[in-house]
């Protein structure tokens, strides 16, 4: 899906957009917008994102968890791997088909997920201190937008409307 630039808008305003993006990613994956206090940059985004995954939808198996989140099959294995070493998700017997695993959030990964999300809330707030409420809903608004046509355009033939939204 080629586009001409000229329909699209200035391209002066795309080159700062995609340099800003560029320049976000970086420094969320410097920080990796862990949160402030003892438990800044204490759980990586891949934890985070499965954590969060399954605490907002509930148990659920990996090839479900990894349609959920767009990703591979072995890669959801890999990473829930350390998180089921750690005590933070459990494993246990689909209750349907006992053959069949089903990944669940622990009371501990519960508690632990509420611990970072509170963190980083908190340093959402600071680094947003002197928004206005407006302006906060707004930028949350377009980044939820641009994350949905960024998963969309990852999964074709899949709108935006379609893709859970961004964890």
């Amino acid at each position: 899906m080629s586009m001409d630039m000229t329909t699209v808008g200035d391209t002066g305003l795309l080159d700062t957009l995609q340099h800003e993006v560029a320049v976000f990613a970086r420094r969320a994956e410097q920080t990796r917008l862990g949160g402030v206090g003892q438990v800044r940059n204490s759980m990586d985004r891949a934890a985070y994102l499965l954590l969060n995954r399954l605490d907002r939808e509930g148990p659920m198996g990996v090839k479900a968890l990894a349609a959920s989140m767009g990703i591979d099959s072995s890669t959801v294995t890999r990473q829930v791997a350390p998180l089921v070493d750690t005590g933070l998700v459990k494993r246990t017997s689909h209750p349907e088909d006992g053959r069949a695993v089903v990944l669940q959030l622990s009371p501990r990964g519960s508690a632990r997920l509420e611990e970072v999300r509170c963190s980083r809330r908190q340093l959402m707030a600071e680094l947003t201190d002197d928004w206005a409420p407006e302006e906060r809903e707004q930028f949350c608004a377009l980044l939820t937008r641009f994350n949905r046509a960024l998963s969309a355009r990852m999964t074709p033939g899949t709108s935006s409307a379609d893709q859970p939204t961004a964890s």
